[in-house]
């Protein structure tokens, strides 16, 4: 499901691919709606793609936003974000990933993260699992 959510550089928010046309992606707002073009001299990457630094190895943002939705029962993040302090976003991490990289990860990461994982579950895209493997399978089976 993460594949199709993609975070645009210089655009707020989280945006659902929709299609693909020539040199651009169509994509659609994901607090709103609304389609537009996204181009390719754009910074556009796909929330599949991103992991978290660990002190081990990196951790795939879905198994973060799974992790979070455990913790919060499904429901938003209560956390103010304008308000909490670098301690608190640290500690609320530290909860949902033990491990995670204190040098690495910044303050702003974490930030970034608990919006988008708002604005997922604002718009109930809460299934966080990975469904590739049992994609995968019945490909294998088919065959």
């Amino acid at each position: 499901m993460l594949k199709t959510i993609l975070s645009i550089s210089g655009k707020p928010g989280l945006y659902k691919l929709v299609s693909r046309g020539k040199n651009m992606l169509i994509v659609e707002s994901i607090a709103d709606k609304k389609r537009f073009p996204a181009y390719g001299n754009e910074k556009i990457i796909s929330l599949g793609d991103i992991a978290m630094y660990t002190d081990a190895e990196d951790i795939p943002l879905r198994q973060v936003f799974a992790s979070m939705k455990e913790k919060e029962n499904g429901a938003l993040v209560t956390l103010n974000l304008k308000k909490a302090s670098a301690d608190e976003l640290g500690a609320y991490l530290a909860e949902v990933l033990p491990n995670y990289d204190r040098d690495r990860v910044h303050v702003s990461d974490i930030k970034k993260l608990i919006s988008w994982y708002n604005l997922l579950v604002n718009a109930g895209l809460t299934d966080f699992e990975e469904k590739q493997v049992e994609e995968e399978t019945e490909t294998e089976v088919a065959e």
